[in-house]
């Protein structure tokens, strides 16, 4: 980690492409040491009510931007973001106790998403319709283009809070979109890094406000009727905004318990697969919506993978995320780590083994790996959301794919087979949103369609989807004189 990177003492919020230094100030914590890392301004219901207000008169002009004016502005991004890159992963390392390696890792998918996002910018295409479908219609033409949609809510969580953020903002700009940005109160600082990148673009005045901010006043990101788009990703409360949000569009990601098959026929490349699922399973201490929670191995390996699996799962580091050796950094606070401590203990109640882990000291929970945990158990029907990993024997491929899918979640399964037959029976049986053959549910790319169905969530992420939801389609009709 470069010796110069480091955090001001304070960040502003931003009102309408404007810096605010609020008299009412968020400590930001280091995740880690738990000592105060800087402070954030902290936006009122009078600014979050101004952003709003802004982002609508904000529209007409968002929306005149031309396609190459808006690549402008998200090259500018990649390029800015670019030369603060050791910044962002700093920031990510600090607030989300996120290991220095992974932040990295982070902070250049960050780039990558606006880099993606500046070519779909020129790429929103329209379409002809054939309309002489009788002779009724004799002369008639048809024409569609995408039209921004307008103002867009975005709500963004704990885990990622780089790239989720670049997942909303990235296909706003590219769409013509204004909008208002709450990151979560608990690691705001790279958002409020990316609106400082922002606020030097020359956008529209009104095209953006990031507003940390209370639970109690954020009712607006939802409920006002001048936004046109709610994109929220979370937990299950996804479901309650989606229930206040109006007649607006709404976007929900709200994560799931990814699983994870390991077929008969990968013998021969077991370090491989274990080496993955172990990234899948810890990866991020666990805090993932597509972490490999569930792991279902066929009877004949389940012996050799979970030793294999168990060793690998001993020799993880936890500790100090500053630290390039540690593999797993600190839980999000002491309340996430208890909650998945408590899980694991009522699974073990239940019949569960630990094979290694379950082990909490303060924040920090080392990597746990059970079996014999029973279906009806939390820890195995919920989202763990922590560094744990589930492992069960099958004998038949079509049993692994029906205990995946009584799951209540789908956001993505892994499969790993060399079997083309099983793959496609996968891809046709799995109710997910995505199916990844050869790989960890985990796998993903900013540029592919991202989403759930079930609680997972609904609608799509990954830069032209997102654009497609934030535009709308308009008809034009012309009669041959």
């Amino acid at each position: 980690m470069p010796k110069t990177a480091k955090l001001k003492p304070r960040y502003p919020y931003y009102l309408a492409n404007q810096p605010v230094q609020a008299n009412t100030q968020l400590p930001v914590l280091d995740k880690y040491s738990g000592a105060v890392a800087t402070r954030v301004a902290v936006a009122d219901a009078r600014a979050i009510d101004a952003a709003i207000g802004a982002a609508a008169k904000a529209a007409a002009p968002m929306a005149a931007l031309r396609p190459y004016q808006r690549r402008a502005v998200l090259e500018h991004c990649v390029a800015s973001l670019g030369k603060r890159k050791d910044e962002l992963a700093y920031a990510l390392c600090v607030e989300a106790g996120k290991p220095i390696g992974d932040a990295q890792g982070e902070a250049e998918r960050l780039i990558d998403t606006f880099r993606v996002a500046a070519d779909e910018s020129t790429r929103i295409d329209g379409e002809i319709v054939n309309l002489e479908i009788s002779a009724r219609t004799r002369g008639y033409r048809g024409f569609v283009k995408r039209v921004p949609l307008g103002p867009c809510s975005f709500i963004t969580p704990f885990n990622f809070p780089l790239n989720l953020v670049a997942h909303k903002v990235a296909p706003a700009i590219a769409a013509g979109c204004p909008f208002v940005l709450k990151p979560s109160e608990r690691t705001p600082v790279g958002a409020l890094i990316i609106g400082g990148v922002l606020a030097e673009a020359g956008l529209p005045r009104g095209a953006f406000s990031i507003l940390p901010c209370s639970i109690e006043d954020a009712d607006p990101f939802v409920t006002d009727e001048r936004i046109k788009l709610l994109s929220f990703t979370g937990g299950q409360i996804g479901w309650q905004l989606k229930a206040r949000a109006g007649r607006k569009k709404v976007v929900l990601e709200l994560g799931g318990n990814a699983a994870c098959i390991v077929d008969a026929d990968q013998q021969p490349r077991l370090d491989f697969v274990v080496a993955r699922l172990i990234s899948g399973s810890f990866y991020q201490s666990g805090q993932s919506c597509i972490g490999a929670q569930r792991i279902l191995i066929h009877a004949s390996l389940y012996t050799e993978v979970k030793r294999r699996f168990v060793a690998a799962a001993k020799k993880l580091r936890t500790g100090d995320p500053k630290d390039p050796g540690t593999f797993l950094g600190p839980m999000i606070d002491e309340a996430a780590a208890r909650r998945v401590e408590s899980w694991i203990t009522e699974a073990k109640a239940a019949g569960a083994k630990i094979l290694c882990g379950g082990k909490r000291d303060g924040n920090l929970l080392g990597a746990t790996v059970l079996e014999g945990v029973p279906h009806a158990a939390k820890l195995n029907r919920m989202e763990a959301f922590g560094p744990v990993a589930l492992l069960e024997p099958f004998e038949e491929f079509s049993a692994a794919l029906a205990t995946v899918n009584a799951s209540d979640y789908g956001l993505q399964a892994g499969v790993f087979t060399d079997n083309l037959t099983h793959a496609m029976q996968a891809w046709d049986t799995l109710v997910q949103g995505g199916v990844i053959i050869g790989d960890i549910p985990s796998f993903r790319v900013d540029n592919m369609p991202y989403g759930g169905v079930k609680l997972s969530g609904c609608g799509r992420e990954g830069i032209r989807y997102a654009i497609d939801d934030m535009t709308e389609r308009r008809l034009l009709v012309i009669r041959d004189a």
